[in-house]
């Protein structure tokens, strides 16, 4: 619980000191340290043994002057109100960093999916969207995948939506099926965001991406795509880690073999003898680090040990604030997490957008959308980095919360 509250205290330290740095006075601050609607449901679900349980669920909306708002929904034992709070804040400031009509919002259930059977999965789904109906819709709140949901979740989630609404409505949630009108290109948008902001970073240190020794901590579903991503462009993935240790080779190693060993959890360090721990990984001499397994990865302790040019944060909250101070002040380019794993809302978006018009999109135009975006969004903040001269990471949240504060403005909220 703890974590959590600081998650969500530190979300608003950073959103202050955006709007102070943008010249907002304490009114913006005031409106937007806090979602403007949080509900909390509880579901009874039939269980397979005829017991019935009632769960906990929350969906946290943010702020919608800039349109409706977007976020995903998490199943997950630790599920909490405040997690919730921060999570629809940093919803805001990925929409806005790549400049989408939404805001932020995220909603979860206190459950563990992985002791349940499908059918008490699906009752739970539509027992949620049953309990949440009235405040979320393809114009007022779309949901999505996060922790531990999938497409399939989200299919079930779109029928029971579609018959409380007696209309078929696949704009209503994202992340679906192709065949229930999902988009090409979903399931690999965060890795390929993450791949642009690295190759973005590469430039601006005038390094070419073939060179390149990369050490990416995690394997799981942006770990492993962003790993065949990186030695499909030529570079040398020399680390690669899961939760139970690391693997590492100085003259690559065969992504290719790991992802066909890999189980589905994304574990593949198990099938071999000569590992190292993920606090060596971290310290490897290398050019591109990525953090892409969990939050408070590199701190005060080891930030001094960190061997990379470039540290591009693909997983949530890996680098903590001072950690962040230390690396900027070591000359170490750090490209935060709300600007690079911002490519999976981003083509949320497209999918809603192809749902709203029913045409739908080919995943060459996808990428190509999806490029034009993650670049802008990166030139955008690095300019205002450097001509701030301040981090990356503060730069990405004035860019982001700056939308949500004008829209505001001209509406006379504040």
């Amino acid at each position: 619980m703890a974590e959590n509250l600081n998650l969500f205290t530190s979300t608003q330290v950073v959103i202050k000191d955006a709007l102070n740095k943008l010249g907002y006075d304490e009114g913006m601050y005031e409106l937007l340290k806090e979602p403007l609607r949080m509900l909390e449901v509880r579901i009874p679900i039939k269980l397979d043994d005829g017991k019935v349980k009632v769960y906990t669920g929350y969906r946290a909306q943010h702020n919608d002057a800039v349109g409706p708002t977007k976020g995903g929904v998490r199943f997950h034992p630790q599920v909490t109100e405040d997690e919730m709070k921060a999570l629809s804040m940093w919803m805001t400031l990925k929409c806005g960093i790549v400049d989408l009509p939404y805001g932020g919002a995220k909603g979860g259930i206190i459950c563990d999916p992985r002791q349940m059977s499908m059918g008490e999965v699906e009752r739970l789904s539509r027992g949620y969207v049953r309990a949440i109906s009235q405040i979320v819709g393809p114009s007022k709140d779309i949901p999505a995948p996060d922790v531990f949901t999938n497409s399939q979740i989200m299919a079930w989630m779109m029928d029971e939506y579609s018959r409380i609404d007696e209309f078929n409505s696949p704009g209503f949630i994202t992340g679906k099926p192709i065949v229930l009108g999902g988009s090409q290109g979903r399931e690999r948008a965060t890795a390929q965001g993450v791949t642009i902001c690295v190759e973005e970073a590469a430039k601006k240190r005038g390094l070419v991406m073939k060179d390149l020794r990369i050490v990416i901590q995690g394997f799981g579903n942006a770990g492993s795509f962003l790993a065949k991503f990186m030695s499909d462009t030529g570079a040398k993935v020399i680390g690669i880690s899961d939760a139970y240790g690391a693997l590492h080779d100085p003259n690559g190693l065969d992504i290719d073999y790991l992802l066909d060993r890999r189980d589905s959890f994304g574990t593949v360090t198990t099938l071999f003898e000569n590992t190292i721990t993920n606090k060596e990984l971290l310290e490897l001499d290398c050019d591109i680090l990525v953090p892409a397994a969990i939050e408070n990865q590199i701190t005060a302790e080891n930030a001094h040990k960190i061997r990379a040019s470039i540290v591009v944060e693909a997983a949530n909250g890996p680098t903590t604030s001072e950690a962040t101070k230390i690396l900027t002040d070591r000359g170490i380019l750090l490209v935060p997490d709300v600007l690079a794993s911002a490519g999976g809302v981003t083509v949320s978006y497209f999918e809603w957008v192809q749902n709203n018009q029913g045409y739908y999109w080919s995943e060459e135009e996808v990428n190509e959308k999806l490029y034009k975006k993650m670049v802008n969004a990166f030139e955008n903040i690095y300019t205002v980095a450097t001509t701030r001269n301040i981090d990356m990471r503060l730069a990405a949240y004035m860019v982001g919360v700056r939308k949500t504060a004008e829209a505001a403005r001209f509406r006379g909220w504040v």
